[in-house]
């Protein structure tokens, strides 16, 4: 029998359109792709990619904690930078929440724009805690 649960909280920013903010089914939990939102404010954070890509994975990890995971189960990331120029300073963002001998597999490409302007966004895919 497959079982499919929404998650959603109000530590990561909401769903910006119909969709949800992540799915857990079967004991995988598969987010949306997070924005740099203030989750209160709902209004892009101040700053450039190294404030943005911390708020995002920092609402990654709040988000994954309340679908019953956290980064620690993340197997997958997807990473949409807006300039690829920004890998480098992503890159060391992504290192601080993601050890190099645990990290998860990951597809990074930049695109030709993203939501509400924003400079990065990232989706993962984990296992249930």
């Amino acid at each position: 029998m497959t079982s499919k649960t929404v998650v959603s909280t109000d530590r990561a920013p909401a769903a910006i359109g119909p969709y949800n903010q992540a799915i857990v089914a079967n004991g995988i939990v598969f987010t949306a792709g997070v924005i740099p939102l203030d989750p209160q404010t709902m209004k892009v954070v101040e700053g450039g990619i190294e404030e943005q890509a911390t708020r995002v994975l920092a609402s990654l990890g709040a988000l994954l904690e309340d679908a019953g995971s956290s980064l620690a189960n993340v197997v997958k990331t997807t990473c949409f930078l807006a300039n690829l120029d920004d890998f480098p300073t992503f890159n060391a963002i992504y290192a601080t929440v993601f050890d190099a001998d645990t990290a998860p597999a990951r597809s990074t490409v930049q695109v030709a724009k993203l939501p509400m302007g924003v400079l990065v966004e990232v989706e993962a895919i984990a296992l249930l805690s």
